[in-house]
């Protein structure tokens, strides 16, 4: 109750603030132009274009009725020639975006960084709104109107749905009009006002209080709410988009009540989706017209062929050959961002040429310097195309575009596969999907989720047997490896456990499968966050399953829940050992596939190695352990109990780290490691005891059961020290004469420490790489031990026992 209250007071003070700026704004205005004429509609024409004037009052610029309107049954906004509702955006109101189930993206125009993927905090309004940049083609000044030679673009406080193009209904009083199937004329894709909006009249700003309060249909129990886009783009450009179907029957044929999944059934909403049968439709054979007609009825608009740039691009489309799938996914999320300095033309080549230098200056050598890249394709579920992956970064919604949702599945049984040649993917590739999943059907399922860009592998990561195989192996380098991170900051994650499209089943031997979602190498980095999603889902699914006092009613139902419990552990940054202890159960086609698949597991979130198919796995492995962050590193010395049997001593092989037991990880910051980039060379800075006889660890004793022993230092004047420690690994440290590097010592306890941290301090080990000097200062690693006992730690300062500076080359 206390978060509701507080969201609802931060709600109200962020409205008043856009009233007060709102009345700012009319009344700067007013100032700026005080000569400004007075009519509803101003007569001002500039090369076929009009605009109205801002002053204007809201009265006259409201939904004509009866009497306004002309002899031929048209308003006189209607008939004013050139006039376009698409460039008079709104900034919705606070309480109707907050909250909200998609992820804002904050993008830095001039760099490709984290900030492009970074969720946003859902349960922030201010920051969903306040911290916002609006660039220019977002949100036009609120003031005045642009005026740009052939387009002027008007204020945003005046309405666009009330002006924009009245095309009938055919429907009944009261009902919205529905699409089915491929609409045969416009007729039937034709934008509607909302009944409540027509009877009050028009509405000038952004959305009141009331409809503000209204704004729970943004949230979604399984999902992004549907109405999500289209209801954003009705509170921006104040148009309502008409009402679609989709159906399995005029998608693939098939009967409805013959598809299991119930979301993969049919698809109602007033998103701006197309039919596959449009979609396919080339662009040739409609003609320019034609297809500027079918992109305003699908977007609520009346863009005429004078609008900036849009008829040289439909002209190059056609020259192209692409069907009105392509055009409309292209051109839709810039449909609406023409301004004064910009036109659709000149947006889509600005993040086409940015994506194009991003991707060439991320591979240096064998490494990926950048990793914050968009994917290179994404699937356009609206259009129904794979769209290269910067078009999702060109929004007429500006920062409420929506992210990008991986879908997660694992690959079936070849024997169960089938290669198909797609639209979709404008046949560049065949596309690998179970024999009884058909695209459209996931397709639905995915727009029922509220999913307006997805990612999926066999769509948008060019596959196998395609004409251009010299391609993929170039874009696999980049594409594979980055693979991770279009899982590490969704929107969504979708998964399909029982495979691509298939109904979420369990039977006998499935979880056992080399084919289990759970078993495969790639599937690790594919959890996501807690914003997971289990597609394919069935009202007698294994999801539904009812426990009683927290036991399910077979041991195949106990193991599955089971795992879905253990999912979140797989990808915890400070844990790289369990990681690879998931990784050790795993199976992958190819073995290299493994290594790359941990890449964002392990926290190599920076710089990452390029993919090579044909790669030796130790080769892999050495790559990707060199990118691994210093503070993981570190777990590999202080807490993996071997010598390294690979290409360095201090760390393990991948042999290692796939045969053989691992230990658990260390919580705790262990120090400074230092990785030269010229020479490869690695290098700890700490503590260091140069001589130290450990004995007492040289023989195993039971799994389970930790060992203890001594450590032996002689101080300055020849007397000999003793310290207690033990060993939690079961690996035999012969008594010995060896060199000793230290964990960081700063939890050592101060004066300064309150009685609580130093408590909290005294509970924490201090851990030790045993190893031997091979010349100067480099350090060969053996095993390593615990010293539990803070007080003895201190005792080795006191004594001057321990070098606190120690530089120490790890070989």
């Amino acid at each position: 109750m206390g978060n509701m209250l507080s969201w609802f007071t931060g709600r109200s003070l962020l409205l008043r603030i856009r009233s007060i700026w709102k009345h700012v704004c009319s009344a700067f205005t007013t100032l700026q132009r005080p000569m400004d004429p007075a009519p509803s509609v101003a007569a001002t024409s500039n090369q076929n274009t009009n605009i109205i004037s801002p002053s204007m009052m809201v009265e006259e610029t409201q939904r004509p009725t009866g009497s306004d309107l002309s002899d031929n049954g048209r308003s006189v906004l209607e008939a004013t020639p050139g006039f376009s509702t698409a460039a008079q955006p709104e900034i919705p109101a606070a309480s109707s975006v907050a909250g909200s189930q998609i992820d804002p993206v904050y993008v830095n125009e001039d760099s490709n960084s984290e900030s492009d993927y970074a969720s946003d905090d859902i349960n922030d309004p201010l920051r969903n709104i306040s911290s916002t940049p609006q660039t220019q083609q977002d949100s036009p000044p609120s003031g005045a109107s642009v005026e740009d030679g052939n387009f002027f673009i008007a204020a945003p406080s005046e309405t666009v749905e009330e002006t924009q193009l009245s095309m009938g209904s055919d429907s009944s009083e009261g009902e919205d009009p529905v699409l089915e199937a491929i609409p045969d004329s416009l007729g039937a894709v034709r934008p509607e006002v909302p009944s409540t909006l027509s009877e009050a009249g028009s509405q000038s700003g952004p959305v009141d209080d009331e409809e503000a309060n209204s704004s729970s249909y943004l949230y979604s129990n399984d999902g992004i709410n549907p109405e999500y886009y289209s209801e954003i783009y009705r509170l921006i450009w104040r148009i309502t988009l008409p009402e679609v179907t989709l159906s399995a029957v005029t998608e693939t044929g098939q009967a409805e009540t013959s598809i299991k999944v119930p979301k993969q059934q049919s698809y109602t909403g007033r998103s701006p989706v197309i039919t596959s049968s449009l979609a396919d439709t080339p662009c040739a054979e409609l003609g320019i017209q034609a297809v500027l007609d079918r992109l305003n009825a699908t977007l609520g608009t009346t863009h005429t062929l004078d609008t900036p740039s849009l008829s040289s691009l439909l002209k190059d489309y056609i020259e192209k050959n692409y069907d009105f799938g392509t055009a409309y996914a292209r051109l839709r999320p810039v449909w609406n961002t023409h301004s004064r300095d910009r036109n659709m033309q000149d947006e889509l080549h600005e993040h086409e040429k940015k994506d194009t230098e991003w991707r060439r200056n991320a591979l240096v050598g064998n490494q990926i310097v950048n990793t914050y890249l968009r994917p290179r394709r994404v699937w356009d579920l609206y259009s129904n195309r794979v769209v290269p992956g910067w078009i999702t970064h060109s929004s007429s919604l500006g920062s409420f575009r929506s992210s990008t949702s991986p879908i997660s599945h694992a690959w079936v049984a070849e024997t169960d596969r089938v290669d198909v040649w797609t639209p979709i993917n404008r046949k560049e590739w065949p596309v690998p999907i179970p024999k009884d999943t058909d695209l459209n059907l996931i397709r639905i399922e995915m727009l029922n989720l509220g999913i307006e860009y997805a990612w999926l592998d066999v769509l948008c990561l060019r596959q196998k047997g395609g004409p251009r195989e010299d391609l993929r192996v170039e874009e696999w380098k980049l594409d594979v490896p980055t693979i991770g991170r279009v899982y590490d900051h969704p929107s969504r994650v979708m998964i399909y456990l029982s495979g691509l499209g298939r109904p979420l089943s369990l039977k006998d031997g499935d979880l056992d499968s080399d084919q289990c979602w759970f078993r495969r190498a790639w599937t690790l980095q594919e959890v996501g966050d807690e914003r997971r999603i289990f597609a394919g889902d069935t009202p007698d699914g294994p999801m539904h399953a009812k426990s009683k006092d927290g036991k399910y009613e077979t041991e195949l139902l106990i193991r599955f829940h089971k795992k879905l419990e253990l999912m979140p552990q797989w990808t915890h940054s400070w844990k790289p050992f369990a990681a690879l202890a998931e990784m050790q159960k795993r199976v992958s086609g190819n073995e290299v596939d493994k290594v790359a698949g941990l890449a964002f597991t392990l926290g190599t979130a920076q710089i990452i190695p390029a993919y090579y198919e044909s790669e030796t796995l130790e080769d892999a492995w050495t790559a990707l352990a060199d990118t691994i962050k210093n503070f993981m590193c570190l777990q590999f010395l202080f807490a993996y109990p071997r010598e390294g049997l690979g290409h360095k001593k201090w760390r393990p092989s991948w042999d290692q780290v796939m045969n053989l037991p691992l230990p658990v990880g260390i919580d705790q910051d262990l120090g400074i490691l230092d990785r030269d980039t010229q020479t490869g060379e690695d290098s700890y800075f700490g503590c260091c005891i140069e001589k130290g006889l450990v004995r007492g660890l040289d023989v195993g004793l039971a799994e389970g059961h930790d060992r203890h022993g001594e450590l032996i230092v002689e101080g300055t004047c020849g007397v000999k020290h003793t310290f207690k420690i033990r060993v939690t690994h079961q690996f035999p440290i012969p008594d010995d004469m060896y060199t000793l590097l230290c964990s960081d010592i700063d939890q050592l306890s101060s004066n300064s420490d309150s009685d609580s941290e130093r408590e909290a301090k005294q509970k924490q080990p201090l851990y030790w790489a045993v190893g031997r000097r091979v010349s100067g200062n480099r350090f060969q690693k053996v095993s390593v031990f615990v010293m539990d006992d803070l007080e003895e730690v201190q005792r080795l300062v006191n004594l001057h026992l321990l070098a606190l500076y120690s530089d120490n080359v790890l070989v």
